[in-house]
């Protein structure tokens, strides 16, 4: 039984009608405000994240190391000018100060008279040392006199006793008369022995007295200052009429021509520094002149709190006027490299001083490489001398895209 062609068409009108009503339906819907601002929303998101995707995966520029020639290793030091001899000088004894030959910036030769006390009683003590010494050389005279004196005498007695021991034998003389002759002898002989040895006493004294005659000078040798060595008096502390003690400094000496820089390096820069090496200096008060010296000693002890080496720098061309402990910037040369590629620190991660990791390029993607390090440069430069694959290049500088196994094109000297 078929359907009549009327009720085919009204099915086909009721089928229409519900078409027409869900498209009204969605207009309506699309045209609320709500729906609208979620569609264009999604629509953006999706567009953003493809742009992103691209730029995510798209080669990213590199900007490579190159070997570079002829670079010299530099470490920095911040330093002062010294002076590798110098003294305060002083009086042994305590006086009157009466004359001063020297003030601040005079040069002085060796043996010059510089300061001298008042010589009061101690000249007094000289005087009286010669006296002394005069009377032991005069009683030396003397004891000489009677050492000759005794010796006579004896050899008188001695003949006589031998003379008479021969005629008591003969009964020509008496044994009493014999007997007073050998006693004679006996007594002459005493004199003689203490004739000796009132001339080993008079020697004695006259040692005595030539050592007190030499202290009394050598005391009086002390009221004058004279300059130990060829110097520049750098201060004078007392002035003419000041009663000093014994150790008080009247004036700070420093050898001529023995000024020498005295750089603080980092005990982590410090390692290749040697004796001999180039140093380059720069004094604050002449910042546009260029100095010029050699590593002459290494401090053996670093400073504990500030983790610093002590080295000292003898200058080849030092200024005409030098000022102690005005500040210098050193930069000594430790190493000359004939080829190296150097790789800025930031560019590093994990540098302790021996190795690090930095990113390379291999086969156009991006890897990261643990690599060793040797010479650091002042501008912070490290020297890469292991680690790296044949052909790897390595970057100069850490881009925020960077990951591993990402696509990459190398770019050298900030060109690509």
């Amino acid at each position: 039984m078929s359907a009549s062609p009327t009720s085919t068409r009204a099915a086909g009108t009721a089928a229409d009608a519900g078409t027409s009503s869900a498209k009204l339906r969605v207009v309506t819907a699309l045209r609320r405000p709500f729906v609208r601002y979620v569609l264009m929303g999604v629509t953006g998101l999706a567009a953003i994240l493809a742009i992103v995707a691209v730029v995510n995966n798209r080669p990213v520029r590199v900007d490579a190391a190159t070997v570079e020639r002829d670079v010299a290793v530099r470490v920095f030091g911040l330093g002062t000018v010294e002076a590798r001899v110098m003294s305060k000088i002083g009086f042994e004894v305590g006086a009157t100060l009466v004359e001063l030959n020297a003030d601040h910036g005079d040069r002085a030769a060796k043996g010059q008279l510089l300061a001298r006390l008042s010589f009061g009683e101690q000249e007094a003590k000289v005087t009286r040392a010669k006296a002394a010494l005069e009377i032991a050389e005069v009683n030396i005279t003397r004891a000489d006199a009677n050492l000759e004196k005794a010796r006579a005498v004896l050899a008188q007695k001695q003949e006589a006793n031998r003379r008479k021991q021969t005629l008591v034998g003969r009964d020509i003389v008496s044994q009493q008369v014999a007997e007073e002759t050998a006693r004679d002898e006996a007594v002459a002989r005493a004199d003689a022995i203490l004739a000796e040895a009132e001339i080993a006493s008079t020697r004695a004294q006259l040692t005595d007295a030539r050592a007190q005659l030499t202290f009394e000078e050598t005391m009086l040798g002390h009221r004058t200052l004279v300059a130990p060595y060829d110097a520049i008096v750098i201060e004078r502390f007392k002035e003419l009429g000041t009663v000093v003690k014994a150790g008080d400094p009247i004036f700070t000496l420093v050898a001529a021509d023995s000024y020498w820089g005295l750089a603080y390096v980092d005990e982590a820069r410090a390692g290749y520094i040697a004796e001999g090496q180039r140093v380059d200096a720069r004094l604050r008060s002449r910042p546009q002149e260029a100095f010029t010296g050699k590593v002459v000693r290494i401090g053996l002890e670093s400073d504990r709190v500030t983790e610093e080496r002590r080295v000292f720098v003898k200058g080849d061309n030092p200024p005409p006027r030098v000022f102690l402990g005005e500040q210098v910037e050193f930069l000594i040369t430790v190493a000359n490299l004939e080829q190296a590629l150097l790789v800025p620190e930031a560019a590093v991660h994990g540098y302790n001083g021996r190795e690090g990791t930095v990113w390379t390029v291999e086969d156009g993607r991006l890897h990261r490489r643990l690599v060793r390090f040797r010479h650091r440069t002042e501008d912070s430069r490290l020297e890469i001398v292991g680690g790296l694959p044949d052909g790897a290049r390595v970057a100069r500088r850490i881009e925020p895209g960077f990951r591993e196994g990402r696509s990459a094109w190398v770019g050298e000297g900030g060109t690509p």
